[in-house]
């Protein structure tokens, strides 16, 4: 069995987990409120909170990196 990442979510799903804006892969990345998905398109750079081990890929709660 393989163990869950630093964010609580298991390694196959992380493989399958993308941006819901520009479909590009998601790196793990710690926020003002603990640990998320960050896109790791440049142009884009939306961030995804994570609640109790599931992330939340809402483009609408998604945090602006670019600032």
């Amino acid at each position: 069995m393989t163990e869950p990442t630093t964010a609580g979510i298991e390694p196959w799903l992380r493989e399958i987990l993308r941006c819901p804006q520009c479909r590009s892969e998601l790196t793990d990345g710690t926020g003002p409120s603990g640990p998320e998905l960050q896109c790791s398109n440049e142009e884009c750079r939306l961030a995804y909170r994570i609640d109790d081990g599931i992330p939340v890929l809402l483009i609408d709660e998604a945090r602006s990196l670019a600032d």
